[in-house]
Parts: C-alpha cells; structure tokens; sequence
C-alpha cells in the first residue's frame, strides 16, 4: 500500500508539476513538500485541505492513504474508557497481530 506522501507524489507527478511549481501553488516551502512526500513530515488538516483540491482529490481519500497509527485518538479513548485502555493493553502484551486483530472485527460484523 502507498503511503500518503507517494500517493502525494504520484498524483503531482500525474499533473506534470514539479515539486517547485506544486510547493508555490500551495504556498510552502519545496523542502517541506519534500519532506511530505518522503514520508519525514505530515501535513496539517489545513494543509493538506490545499493540497486535496490543487490534485482533485477529498481529502478524505488522502487520508486513506496515511498509514500512521491514530495515537492521539488512542490516548483519549483510553484514558476516557478504561475499560478500552485495559483492551488496548491486552493487545499489545499478547503481540496480537493487526491481521488477527482485522479478521475477528470481520467476524464480529458479520455476527451482527
């Protein structure tokens, strides 16, 4: 699966621009694109808002394709439900693997 920043990439390049000409479009700095595309650095929503519309996608199809790890969210919804933290915790100290973890939320769904 492609990162954000490829996707980025893939979809700038589609449009023939190059990194320069995309940066000043949307206002930033080539060496902060760069580090986007690289995967060094994530754009704000705001950011990455401008970047959505100058390559005609959502921004939620963007965000598709950013693999980090939700840990803000995490952290809230555990320290919110400690019940969940407990969950998350279990987890992690069984070294479940995120295949497992997907395939019994499946099982669950289709339970229901």
């Amino acid at each position: 699966m492609k990162t954000l920043g490829e996707r980025i990439r893939e979809l700038r390049e589609q449009k023939d621009l190059s990194l320069r000409e995309f940066a000043k479009k949307l206002d930033l700095s080539p060496a902060f694109l760069s580090d986007v595309e690289l995967g060094r650095r994530f754009p704000s929503d705001d950011v990455l808002a401008r970047i959505a519309k100058h390559l005609d996608q959502s921004v939620e199809e963007l965000k598709a394709f950013d693999t980090r790890p939700p840990m803000e969210a995490l952290k809230r919804l555990a320290s919110s439900n400690p019940l969940m933290g407990v969950a998350l915790r279990r987890v992690v100290d069984k070294k479940v693997s995120a295949s497992d973890l997907i395939e019994l939320l499946k099982k669950i769904k289709r339970r229901k």
